[in-house]
């Protein structure tokens, strides 16, 4: 049975009028009149007695509006519900971070919008800066956050929108116990020279800055996780880089600022091309306030 049929049917058994059906449904009597007697046709009885005061059910017709009732019931409730979960969906914003930005600046910025009040959600997802373009550009977030080295050229995404957070420097994590942890102001890297480092590469751009300080650090440990990291400091088996992003995350640990020619990288929002989501730049606005917060401290 087809239903567009079927709900024309609805519209005339209500109206009991071919005219006054055709007005509501904006559509010519003719018409009307043809789907009704196809529809006749397609289920093989009458639908209507031609009255004085016109059109009357017959009792196959009576059957029928009901059904037509439930489907046309149906159909509005299920517009309702589509809908309601496409405004849900659109009260929320999909974000992409690099983890060291989610303990901080992220959680950061998201508190700042829930204590505004309203209905916006963010849903966050982790993101490397290796797949960072390719999951933005296929539209699985609203706003992602990268990071690149400073000293690199300006990362851009076609099309894409690009705003500066925050420059984020490196510290040095101590050991509560460690000589160095008592002391004020930034600590000279080449005074680390004798230390046990835990490094998230040999290779990495940290370890580099150690040899430019004058000296091969001495690795124990390999660990690309700020979490590893803070724990193996925080038991005393070295120290390590702590991401300006986690300066504050770590109260178990002394954190204080390094002195010397220290890389930085610049952590960044992106917006994608074409059609943005409504609530992106709340998000956005919320994740700037956040930023000043996350500064590279005095003496850096």
């Amino acid at each position: 049975m087809d239903p567009r049929r079927l709900l024309t049917f609805r519209v005339v058994a209500h109206e009991r009028s071919f005219s006054r059906a055709a007005e509501r449904l904006s559509r010519s009597q003719p018409s009307v009149s043809s789907q009704i007697a196809l529809l006749e046709t397609e289920i093989g009885v009458r639908l209507f007695d031609r009255a004085r005061r016109g059109l009357r059910l017959t009792p196959a017709g009576e059957v029928l509006l009901g059904h037509a009732d439930h489907v046309a019931w149906r159909l509005a409730l299920a517009d309702d519900q589509i809908a309601a979960l496409a405004g849900a969906h659109r009260e929320q914003v999909r974000l992409g971070s690099f983890p060291t930005a989610m303990a901080g600046l992220v959680a950061s910025g998201i508190a700042r919008l829930r204590a505004t009040g309203g209905d916006l959600r963010v849903l966050v997802d982790e993101v490397t800066s290796d797949t960072l373009e390719p999951r933005l550009l296929g539209g699985e977030f609203d706003i992602a956050l990268g990071y690149q080295d400073r000293a690199q050229p300006r990362r851009e995404i076609e099309g894409a929108e690009r705003v500066d957070l925050v420059e984020e420097t490196f510290l040095v994590g101590l050991p509560v116990e460690h000589p160095l942890a008592a002391g004020a102001g930034p600590v000279e890297l080449a005074d680390l020279a004798d230390e046990d480092w835990i490094l998230a590469s040999a290779r990495g751009f940290l370890s580099d800055a150690c040899r430019e300080a004058g000296f091969e650090p001495h690795i124990v440990a390999l660990c690309r996780e700020p979490v590893g990291t803070h724990g193996m400091i925080r038991r005393g088996l070295g120290i390590g880089f702590v991401p300006g992003l986690l300066a504050h995350e770590h109260p178990d640990i002394v954190v204080r600022p390094l002195d010397g020619p220290l890389p930085r990288r610049q952590v960044y929002a992106m917006l994608p091309p074409g059609d943005r989501h409504p609530h992106a730049r709340r998000v956005l606005a919320a994740l700037q306030e956040a930023a000043d917060d996350f500064a590279p401290p005095t003496g850096d």
